[in-house]
Formats: C-alpha cells, structure tokens, sequence
C-alpha cells in the first residue's frame, strides 16, 4: 500500500491521477465537461456529467494499472472552488445545473445587499467581498427563481454542496456529507473566525444552514468508497482541499511570506500570512488556507477570472489557434506587444478595480498589427493582472516579495512564466509538476492517514522546479505596465 489515487476536478475537465506517497505523479486519465452559458454572463456545469466523468476516469485509471483496493492507501480530491451544486438527499442527483464560480448572474442582488449596507458585515466574518464570483448570492437567486426547489431544500429534501461535497456524497453512496474549510470558506456563508457555518450569513442569503455540510479538516477521514463499483472492498477518502489552497500546500507554502500563483482557468495568488486573522487595506481578500491540528493557517488572496481561459477563448471563440502549446512560438514570433493590450474583463475585473460591469477589450490596434501581437497580448494579460495583485501583496504585507511559486498547466508556457518574473521583478519558481492542486491533496491525505506525522516532514520531500529569474530592463517592465494600466482606465 504505496499508492494514493487522487482526483482533481476542475473547471474544464476531471482528472484522476495515480501518485506515490512522496508525491511521485506515476500516470493520469482526464475527460473534459461541457461548459453551458444559458445566457450573456451565465455559466453553469452538467453535474451529473461531472459524477460520470469522475466514474469513468477513476475506472480507466484502476483498470489500466490493474489496481486494487489493497495497493491503495486512499482517494485525495481537489476541485474547483465556488462553484455549488443543488442536489437531492435521496439519490444525490442534481436538481438543477451546477452554477459555475465564473457565473455572473447574481450581480443585481449583490449590489443590493452593498446599497443596503451589508458589506462590512460580511467581509469582518468571511474575509472575503460581495460578489457574484462567490455562491452565495447565486443561491439566493436559485432559492428565488425555484420555489421547488426552496421547498426541498427547507424540509430536508435537498442539499447544497461546492463539488468536493457533492462528489464525496456520491462516491460514499450518500453516508458522508462533508466539505473542508478551505472549500467552505468560498461561500460567503463561513465565519472564518469561529471556523463555522454563519447564521447570521445564512439569514442574509436566505440560505437553509441546515442543507449545509458538515465542514471537517482537510486531512480528515472523508469516509469509504470503492469508487462506484470500481473496487472490491472500500479505501478512505482522506485529503480534502480547493484547487488554490491545495496549490498553495503542495507549493510547501507554510512559512508567512510564502506566495503561489496558480496559472489555470482562473489564476489564484495566496500569500502566507500565518495563524493571525489580519484584514488587506487594499483590496485583497483574506482566506483560509488549511486547518490542521485544530489551528488555521490565513492567506491573502487575489483573483484573476480569467488566466488560461482567455486563450481557450483566443481557440474556441475566435478560431485563432488551435492549441495553447502553439501560443508560446506566436509570442516569440514578434519583437514586442505592438502596442497591442487584451484586458480580458469577460466577466468583470476582481482586485484591485474590483468592477464586475466592464467587458474584455482589446486596444491599440493598428494596421501592422497581427494575429501573434493579439496572442502574445493575451499571454502579457496573464502577467499584468499578476503585477496588479503581487504590488498590492507587497503593501499588505509590508515586505517586498523576492519570489512567486507558479503551478498550473500554463507554467509549461516559458515565454508566459519569464513574462512574469520580467513584469514583477521577481524570481518565477515554476513547478515541473503542474499538477500541485492535486499533489496538495495527496499531501494532506498522506497527513491523515499518518504516512507523515507533521508539516515539517512534508516539506523536507524533494520538489522538482525551473528558476525564472528577471532578463528585462526595469524601464522596459515599467513602460509595458503602464500601457496596460492605461488599457484598464479606458475600458473603466
């Protein structure tokens, strides 16, 4: 019993993975999901098709490396956080799509609940701001439109889980229902001081906290599963965690001034900033990073909606390539942006503006410009709205950061992760595994199952990485931010 299979179920697709309990990535079988935008600014997701997708990847996984239940140590499951699922207690399955963390939908009723004064309330007890990026509002927006399902929800007939729940719910065959608290405190319905459900936040969103999960610790024993069926006799679930926090520990981030990027969909960038609960006077969030051994490790965090998905939109959208591998040779193709800046404000841009009404531009076309000054400024945009948050991390922080650590299929893109350490003056350490949200709940399952006894163990494991140090001229970084600093003000 060497092995841990860990699942990693992401925005875009679902991955099953076989790792080593040193955190050795032995092989991985992905399917990917349909996106669904029933309207301008919705996104939502088949959770069914997600419970499918988990079935069939776990199985081929088992199947091609004949595995069985007594070579395993465990299952580990990382997810995509903020996106909720509504389903029955009964069968576990959904009454209604899964609303995506990237859904817009419920705007109005958050800019409500700021007119009617709430704001400080909710950032004092979750860390977080209102918006529509987080599930609580969307919730209420449900609740609303889905008298039904308000019903079932109120007498016990339904539940609302983020897909780490969901998925534990089913793969247990309803006998677990539980989250950890990196993945509850993305609700807006979690007190991050008291660790807690909050009823006062409950109240706020009309949210029943009864139909909440359980919120365990992330090396937690989540339950058994045979994994539908695949198994002959059950293995735990242990290792519980968002994909971004699972980063952040995989990354061995637990010393404060630690900082992580993830380059995914979405990019999350977490800063360390220990056991304290301390608030950012510039616009980041505050977040929980883990709780382990009963005490909980605090990060500031800022968002970026749109990292790796604007080049999916570059190829699905607009038919400009064919595959992000080939962004990296566009890029180099051509001596400079041109002048050219993509603000990807698809759906609004998060700290430091903060503004979910302005849309994605693209400025300072000219007729030299060309199809690799339009890729390569959608790879700078990655870069710039990095720089935004790592200027506002230094000022909370009161320190300036001489490191980031960046995970995420996109780090295997070099002109990107040297873009990077050229804008923020800093050195890029890119993880030459890109896989780290699911390495990081290996990590914490391999805590719970006592494979290792404490966090300094786990940081004493080898990691593989590449160092991008700062090849361009502090001016030249300079000019270039301002020009996408100008882009910004004009779309704002």
């Amino acid at each position: 019993m060497t092995k841990i299979i860990a699942l990693d179920q992401s925005t875009s697709a679902t991955k099953a993975l076989l790792f080593e309990h040193d955190g050795q990535l032995l092989d991985s079988v992905s399917l990917p999901h349909q996106q669904y935008y029933p309207q301008v600014g919705w996104v939502e997701h088949d959770a069914e098709e997600i419970y499918t997708n988990t079935r069939q990847v776990l199985g081929q996984l088992i199947q091609k490396h004949g595995l069985s239940a007594s070579e395993l140590l465990c299952l580990s499951i990382t997810n995509q956080r903020e996106t909720i699922v509504v389903f029955e207690r009964e069968s576990g399955k959904p009454l209604y799509h899964a609303i995506v963390w990237q859904c817009r939908r419920g705007d109005p009723l958050c800019q409500q609940f700021i007119k009617d004064g709430h704001e400080s309330l909710v950032h004092q007890k979750t860390g977080l701001k209102i918006d529509t990026y987080f599930p609580a509002s969307k919730l209420t927006w449900l609740l609303t439109e889905e008298p039904e399902i308000k019903q079932k929800l109120e007498n016990g007939a339904a539940l609302i889980g983020t897909i780490d729940a969901y998925l534990i719910y089913r793969l247990t065959n309803g006998q677990v229902f539980a989250t950890d608290h990196s993945n509850a405190s993305r609700t807006l319905l979690f007190n991050i001081t008291s660790l807690q459900w909050d009823p006062d936040l409950c109240a706020l969103f009309r949210v029943p906290i009864d139909a909440l999960p359980e919120i365990r610790e992330s090396s937690a024993v989540f339950g058994e599963t045979d994994l539908a069926g695949v198994l002959s006799k059950p293995i735990p679930i242990c290792g519980v965690m968002g994909d971004s926090q699972a980063a952040l520990f995989a990354q061995r981030c637990f010393t404060p001034g630690d900082a992580k990027v993830t380059l995914g969909t979405g990019s999350s960038i977490l800063l360390n900033i220990g056991d304290s609960l301390r608030y950012s006077q510039n616009g980041l969030l505050t977040a929980i990073g883990w709780v382990y051994g009963g005490k909980p490790t605090y990060a500031y965090e800022g968002i970026i909606n749109y990292s790796a998905a604007t080049i999916t939109w570059l190829r699905d959208q607009l038919d400009l390539i064919e595959s992000f591998e080939e962004t990296e040779q566009l890029a180099h193709s051509v001596e400079d942006n041109g002048g050219v800046y993509l603000v990807p404000a698809f759906v609004g841009l998060n700290a430091p503006y903060w503004r979910s009404d302005i849309k994605a531009a693209i400025l300072g076309l000219s007729p030299s410009s060309t199809k690799a000054h339009v890729v390569r400024a959608a790879l700078e945009s990655i870069a710039y709205q990095i720089k935004d948050v790592l200027e506002l991390m230094s000022g909370d922080a009161g320190t300036a950061l001489t490191m980031i650590r960046a995970d995420g299929g996109a780090v295997r893109n070099q002109f990107l992760v040297q873009f990077i350490a050229d804008l923020a003056g800093i050195v890029a350490r890119a993880s030459d595994i890109a896989e780290l949200s699911a390495l990081g709940a290996v990590f914490a399952g391999t805590l719970g199952i006592g494979i290792y006894s404490n966090l300094d163990e786990l940081a004493r494991i080898p990691a593989t990485f590449v160092d991008y140090t700062p090849q361009m001229s502090e001016a030249t970084a300079d000019k270039l931010y301002a020009g996408w600093k100008s882009a910004v003000r004009q779309i704002l």
